[in-house]
């Protein structure tokens, strides 16, 4: 591999993450939601993240086009297999993260925001590291 290859790779792997993060948020909101109501529905999506029904329909047209989703007009949004894998795992994730901010001394606000963002950027060595590390402080404490 070439040096400008090397070199390209970390941005490479961020504008992918930064390509999925959204679907990632929407499967992981609509298990939550779906959770503690029975169901979700385009509304709830709107309001959970602040933004307008047209930015909730066309990312949910987008995720019923990668496997994700499936709705019809005026009914909840329900998640396919995929997309339940895809929130269980992202759900691991974020929780993960935000256990390990905490365990580093990070208060539960900052770390709650934090997670967030990290949570789609963490390697699946990087997440493990963190496991480890909480492991090991947990049996030492």
């Amino acid at each position: 591999m070439s040096d400008h290859a090397k070199q390209s790779l970390p941005h490479l792997r961020t504008r992918h993450d930064h390509s999925t993060e959204l679907a990632e948020d929407y499967v992981e909101a609509i298990a939550e939601i779906a959770a503690a109501r029975g169901s979700c529905r385009v509304v709830d999506l709107a309001k959970h993240f602040g933004v307008s029904h047209v930015t909730v329909n066309r990312t949910i047209g987008r995720l019923q086009n990668e496997g994700l989703v499936t709705t019809e007009p005026y009914k909840p949004v329900s998640l396919t297999r995929k997309g339940l894998r895809l929130a269980v795992q992202c759900r691991k994730r974020h929780e993960i993260v935000y256990q390990f901010l905490l365990a580093i001394g990070v208060d539960p606000q900052t770390a709650a925001i934090d997670a967030e963002g990290i949570e789609h950027h963490v390697s699946p060595a990087t997440l493990q590291c963190f496991v480890n590390w909480s492991k090991t402080k947990d049996s030492i404490s």
